[in-house]
């Protein structure tokens, strides 16, 4: 074989570079091209006016904006609830039918421990929670109307507990 065929066979496995200098060039480029690409992409996603999902912005910037605590002003010239009310309208969804634990309205057995701790302890129970009920406090109904609830529920496992007395109006000065 001749010094020709040596050299075709050579060249047909090169690349297309050819020079230290193109190498370079080639290394230089796809470096610099995608990070040109991405500093593209970046402006034009940050660039643009978006909409929040659903539209209404205003309402959106809103709601993350809005304080922790709220304030509510309650009406307190309302006559206050007796325990009885309170009870059915709070408590009797577990307590009449005992879910997730909760003592059965009137059964003496599973009140009876609970009635040794005294009632300002099952007061304190339900302002705060304990176990699977949440806390009652702050709710719909004033401390004094749920701890009339607490005397009303106890009352019918054989509790002795009065129920508490609404405070009396302060007089108005002259």
């Amino acid at each position: 074989m001749s010094d020709k065929s040596h050299d075709q066979a050579h060249e047909d496995h090169t690349g297309p570079v050819k020079t230290p200098k193109q190498m370079l060039m080639l290394s230089f480029a796809s470096f610099i091209i995608p990070v040109f690409i991405i500093i593209g992409l970046v402006y034009y996603v940050t660039s643009a006016n978006k909409t929040a999902p659903g539209g209404d912005t205003e309402r959106a910037v809103a709601e993350r904006i809005q304080k922790v605590g709220m304030v509510e002003v309650r009406d307190a010239n309302r006559p206050m609830k007796a325990g009885q009310e309170v009870y059915k309208a709070q408590c009797a969804a577990c307590h009449d039918a005992g879910a997730a634990g909760a003592p059965k309205f009137a059964d003496a057995g599973a009140w009876a421990p609970r009635l040794k701790t005294g009632y300002d302890a099952l007061v304190n129970s339900v302002l705060k929670g304990k176990g699977a009920m949440g806390a009652q406090g702050g709710g719909d109904y004033s401390d004094l109307e749920i701890a009339r609830a607490v005397a009303y529920l106890t009352s019918s496992a054989g509790g002795k507990f009065k129920e508490p007395e609404a405070p009396a109006a302060p007089a108005e000065k002259k």
